[in-house]
């Protein structure tokens, strides 16, 4: 049989010092098992500074969102920061829907993303997510 899943990736660049890494695809648990360790390599760096560009994500499960939840947390354990850009309305719904809407700090440019990579966020927990 042929596996007729989209294909998925991580494409990683650092823009303005800011590590931007934009996924590709479906983020399901297929996915989310084979893009982990990169990911998650960024998000050991000392104080990492990450943006995860989303526009291209086709497909969020809960597996994904654990995902999202575990980079989040090592960012912030090593004083670092996470952002998310989704243009996907249903993507932000989803965070909604389990309340993790405050836990993320979520815009819609990447140019947005990356500007305020120096700004202190007013909004998001600072807090880490069980």
């Amino acid at each position: 049989m042929f596996d007729d899943r989209p294909a998925f990736g991580v494409r990683v660049r650092v823009l303005g010092g800011v590590t931007v890494a934009e996924i590709t695809g479906e983020l399901d648990i297929f996915a989310a098992a084979r893009i982990s360790p990169r990911l998650d390599s960024l998000a050991r760096e000392a104080r990492p500074n990450l943006v995860l560009d989303l526009r291209m994500v086709t497909f969020l499960d809960c597996a994904g969102v654990s995902l999202l939840c575990r980079l989040r947390n090592r960012a912030l354990e090593r004083g670092g920061r996470l952002r998310l850009v989704i243009v996907d309305p249903r993507f932000t719904r989803l965070l909604r829907m389990v309340r993790l809407e405050d836990a993320f700090e979520v815009v819609d440019d990447l140019a947005l993303a990356v500007a305020r990579s120096g700004e202190v966020s007013a909004g998001g927990s600072n807090g880490v997510i069980a």
